[in-house]
């Protein structure tokens, strides 16, 4: 993948659409090899590579700095696993993973409330669908849970006063984020990746391509 032709909404559709739960990359690798761009074009493609590759790690990273910024306030600990919950929510991966396991453990008590958790079906027209698939968690839209964890999160942050320390602390984990993916050199094997999940999304959309139309 050229990612210097990759503009900042594709980047936030695929960080939006992949698949979250692997493990992040090893701490070896993660701070290897460290060098300056020799340009705007060289930095511009290393940004994106590596907020792509290293997202698992980034997104580690920002949430321990939540949590450790806030060992003194124990709401505020909450409030930021709340903030966390309701942006990765957002990632299409994360949210139908969610939805499963919880509507899963559910059926072992309630199958009867575990059978009105299930996502409605998507109307099929010519064999393709007859919009964009929308994505539902545990029976309800997204939006609907995203809105619920983050006014959550936002009362605790008023309640436990720690709105300034969240910000703080905010901007030292996205600062350690930008320095790093800009100015750790990409590997090969990021590369390889990045292809490899290229391959999986197409391979993705393919088989469900030929399922709507069985």
């Amino acid at each position: 993948m050229d990612w210097g032709n990759v503009t900042a909404e594709d980047l936030v559709d695929a960080l939006r659409e992949v698949d979250w739960s692997s493990p992040p990359r090893p701490l070896s690798e993660f701070f290897s090899r460290f060098t300056v761009p020799r340009s705007s074009s060289k930095w511009d493609s290393r940004f994106k590579c590596n907020l792509y590759y290293y997202r698992t790690n980034y997104f580690l990273l920002i949430v321990s700095v939540l949590i450790l910024g806030f060992l003194r306030r124990p709401l505020a600990i909450v409030a930021a696993l709340l903030t966390a919950l309701s942006i990765a929510f957002l990632n299409d991966s994360f949210a139908g993973t969610f939805s499963e396991r919880v509507t899963r453990t559910v059926r072992q008590f309630s199958p009867h409330l575990a059978a009105k958790m299930r996502p409605p079906l998507t109307p099929v027209i010519r064999g393709r669908p007859s919009s964009k698939r929308a994505i539902y968690i545990c029976g309800r839209p997204r939006w609907v849970f995203v809105l619920i964890f983050s006014s959550a999160s936002f009362i605790l942050w008023f309640v436990s006063a720690g709105l300034l320390t969240v910000l703080w602390a905010l901007a030292f984990g996205l600062l350690a984020t930008i320095l790093h993916a800009s100015f750790r050199t990409p590997n090969l094997k990021a590369r390889l990746n990045t292809f490899r999940e290229e391959f999986r999304a197409v391979w993705r959309n393919y088989s469900a391509a030929a399922v709507q139309l069985m």
